[in-house]
């Protein structure tokens, strides 16, 4: 810093506070919110607080908020050919941050996939049933089970 110049701020801050010019702010009395960015090494805080100050998002933030309006207009969308649209949307969306995310698998995002599988086949929509007996071969009840 410049020398003198500290002297220069401390004095006009006092003359100020002399004023009253700090009486009237609008956060008085009010504690201060400090960003909490302890999880941020040191050498990256600034940078961070620069591209936030920026509005910008890292790509796996703005992917997670691309899923979130999908499920969003899943979920209103009554037309199955838009949904089947949709839900192949969100499931590429959700292969990309899992592929990009290196970690524990457990904490990937599930695919909605199996969910739709189940809502269709428990509307009984569908095509054909099989009948029982088809599915199994017919066999002896007196004979035991075998068991693989």
């Amino acid at each position: 810093m410049i020398p003198g110049f500290e002297n220069i701020v401390e004095d006009r801050i006092k003359t100020a506070q002399k004023k009253g010019l700090f009486d009237n702010l609008v956060p008085a009395g009010k504690p201060l919110k400090f960003n909490d960015d302890r999880h941020i090494p040191e050498d990256l805080r600034l940078a961070y607080k620069i591209l936030k100050n920026a509005d910008f998002l890292p790509p796996e933030i703005e992917a997670r908020k691309q899923i979130l309006q999908t499920q969003e207009l899943l979920a209103e969308t009554e037309d199955t050919a838009t949904k089947y649209r949709l839900l192949n949307k969100l499931n590429c969306l959700i292969m990309k941050v899992n592929a990009a995310r290196k970690g524990n698998i457990r904490f990937e995002i599930p695919q909605c996939y199996m969910s739709s599988v189940v809502n269709r086949f428990s509307s009984g929509t569908q095509s054909k049933k099989r009948p029982k007996d088809s599915l199994q071969k017919k066999s002896n009840p007196n004979q035991k089970a075998k068991i693989l």
